[in-house]
């Protein structure tokens, strides 16, 4: 489930913007927030099925537009690639002293998540 749930946040932060305002909203609370179909549908007046339905479609949209876009799996690849550049700067900065490298790798790095 947490697999499922950081894929749609990716995918949701690529083309959220793409959905309908409703499916946005649904999505925000389920995923990002944790709130139960049952508590979505109660905040917004509409059946538990209803909130189901929305959310179903707005999954099977996201998924969509990955499969036509790739946006994410361009992203992923690039920073893998990133990482691998990192990996090999760290190899020279530890044979050689240039603070060159050092600064290359700086930069590379800004492009990157912290935690890589």
């Amino acid at each position: 489930m947490l697999e499922k749930i950081a894929w749609m946040t990716m995918l949701y932060d690529f083309y959220g913007q793409l959905l309908t305002e409703r499916q946005r909203d649904f999505v925000e609370l389920y995923y990002g927030q944790n709130l139960s179909l049952g508590e979505i549908a109660g905040e917004f007046k509409v059946t538990r099925q209803s909130v189901h339905d929305t959310l179903k479609r707005a999954e099977q949209l996201l998924v969509y537009y990955e499969d036509k876009l790739g946006l994410v799996a361009r992203y992923r690849a690039e920073r893998e690639k990133l990482a691998v550049a990192a990996a090999l700067l760290d190899q020279c900065i530890s044979t050689v002293e240039d603070d060159r490298l050092k600064r290359i790798k700086e930069i590379l790095c800004e492009f990157m998540d912290p935690e890589e």
